[in-house]
């Protein structure tokens, strides 16, 4: 059992009357912390953070752009940065049941390549941006979720932090402390993928009128430790197709880096059909083929992870900006999916709404509207990162994998060479949760068990994944009705919750001749996928009590 978060002794009570305050230890919210603290050293500023310390929930493949880390730290590599792995072999994969074929590089355009990035754990880097803002005087403190929005006279005044020492049943537990308040002039939302207050925020100030839905995909990521010969530091190797069928968006990574350390993972669009497919036993199987299951060949599975991601892309980045704060990196979108990052496109947007922050604090404003913000985005190199890529993810969804994948090769060229798109741009649509066919009308797909050595199940999986949870808590996943799982979603869809949630937290539970839909709410990895493709939308994640979660290493 984890110990309690505390405040700092120096901290006794809530602390109030920051100049800035950033929710989520994300890159987002630590380049936007160190920005301001470069641009207004005298500013106060605090990051929250739900998780145990910085870096304990954040999980990405990852080959990470250093553009942006430059602009923030340009002696990143004096100051010890971990990104020690450059790329030195980049492939193009597409995978059929038995075999596999490289898409040669002269067919894919310059944005595609990965030459000059590095593969890294963004779990390490970003505990290694916390070391840099604590540096500059900024404060973070992690266990401490944000749980609700101070909103006054029609701004976003703070946050307020979740009570600590709630029994389930709602008691207040010895040792009960209620959540405490943040005031500041400006708070950035750095939540990454749907961010609970980031729903909020754009349900109370319309921020989503106007755009397309979010688009989301659910990661998942393993990280195996490779024989020494087997290693090839900076292979990186990213492929589609099997085991997936054509109509489902998705795909395969595999990262070399480190000590011995390989990063596997896959990446399903939540924009599928059929109510059947599982998305953690498609990774387990992708993990089957011949050309994967060679280069693991005696290595061994030492952790795991899952997360959502944003892939809606240009079209659906929402208004950022509302009076007393913005949406800042995923919690807004700005992931390129072709490319598959979205880390420096997060970080640059931190620093963007830190430079507004500074501005409109050097004007002496406070709680306003960042409008500097809202335009400079769409100016910067992020938003024409994202405006050549924009019909990537519309095509892929209305066309499929196969169909699409010519068309999206001959955008991006257009794109690259013209700066002009031959398709315009494209509309994405239903969001995910109104994507799933009838469990009737859907063919059934048939796993295999898993043999514990290549491929595994979901609880031995959770396990290395260091998640915990205080047991005698409320449940943070709420049901609108509680009736709904066993009334609609399992005569309609087979309850999918039971598939698309890749740490087994739901069941259906039969006793005495009666279903129950059961909630194992400390296998929970706060992936957030039960929010965004329940097809009922009756599921909410909220954060639970601060300090659960995983804790991931190396991830």
């Amino acid at each position: 059992m984890r110990s309690r978060p505390q405040w700092p002794k120096s901290c006794p009570r809530a602390p109030t009357g920051f100049t800035s305050s950033s929710l989520g230890g994300w890159p987002a919210g630590l380049a936007a912390a160190i920005r301001l603290k470069q641009r207004a050293p005298d500013a106060s500023i605090c990051i929250l953070e739900k998780g145990s310390e910085i870096g304990a929930h954040i999980l990405s493949g990852a080959v990470i752009d250093p553009k942006a880390l430059s602009e923030l730290i340009p002696d990143w590599k004096e100051r010890g940065a971990p990104l020690d792995t450059p790329v030195s072999d980049d492939r193009f994969v597409c995978f059929t049941k038995g075999g596999a074929f490289s898409i040669p590089h002269l067919l894919l355009p310059p944005l595609m390549g990965n030459r000059g990035n590095y593969v890294v754990s963004l779990s390490n880097l970003c505990k290694w941006l916390g070391t840099q803002a604590e540096a500059l005087g900024v404060e973070i403190y992690p266990g401490f979720p944000a749980a609700d929005l101070i909103i006054e006279d029609g701004a976003v005044r703070g946050v307020v932090t979740g009570d600590m020492g709630v029994g389930r049943d709602g008691h207040h537990k010895d040792g009960f402390t209620p959540g405490m308040a943040l005031r500041g002039k400006y708070t950035l939302f750095a939540e990454g993928a749907r961010g609970s207050l980031s729903k909020i925020l754009e349900k109370t100030f319309g921020l989503r009128e106007g755009r397309e839905p979010q688009k989301f995909g659910i990661g998942l990521k393993e990280l195996w430790e490779l024989p020494k010969d087997a290693h090839r530091p900076g292979l990186v190797m990213h492929g589609m197709g099997w085991p997936l069928d054509s109509k489902t968006g998705g795909g395969l990574f595999l990262y070399h880096w480190g000590e011995n350390f390989c990063s596997v993972g896959f990446v399903v669009h939540l924009n599928y059909s059929n109510p059947w497919l599982d998305p953690f036993a498609e990774f387990q199987r992708a993990k089957t083929h011949p050309a994967i299951a060679a280069m693991l060949k005696g290595a061994k599975r030492i952790g795991y992870g899952a997360r959502a991601l944003t892939e809606g892309g240009y079209q659906s980045v929402p208004k950022l900006v509302f009076p007393g704060g913005a949406l800042i990196g995923c919690a807004a979108g700005f992931m390129n999916l072709p490319r598959i990052k979205g880390s420096h496109n997060a970080m640059k947007t931190g620093m963007l709404a830190a430079d507004s922050v500074a501005d409109a604090l050097a004007a002496g404003r406070a709680n306003d509207v960042l409008t500097a913000y809202e335009t400079s985005w769409r100016e910067s190199w992020v938003g024409k990162d994202l405006w050549r890529v924009r019909n990537a993810k519309p095509l892929w969804s209305k066309l499929g994998t196969w169909a699409a994948l010519p068309l999206i090769g001959l955008d991006l060229w257009t794109n690259q060479l013209f700066g002009i798109s031959l398709f315009g741009t494209l509309a994405h649509g239903a969001p995910d949760f109104a994507s799933l066919h009838k469990a009737s009308e859907s063919p059934r797909i048939a796993y295999p068990r898993p043999d514990g050595e290549l491929t595994f199940d979901r609880l031995s999986s959770v396990f290395l994944s260091g998640t915990n949870h205080e047991e005698d808590q409320p449940v943070h996943l709420k049901l609108a009705d509680p009736a709904i799982p066993i009334s609609v979603n399992l005569p309609e869809y087979g309850e999918p919750a039971q598939r698309y949630c890749p740490a087994g937290v739901y069941e259906i539970v039969e006793e005495s001749g009666q279903s129950r839909f059961q909630i194992n709410a400390q296998n929970c990895v706060h992936c957030k996928t039960c929010d965004i493709k329940d097809p009922s939308q009756n599921i909410t994640w909220v954060p639970p009590e601060g300090g659960g979660g995983p804790n991931y290493t190396n991830l």
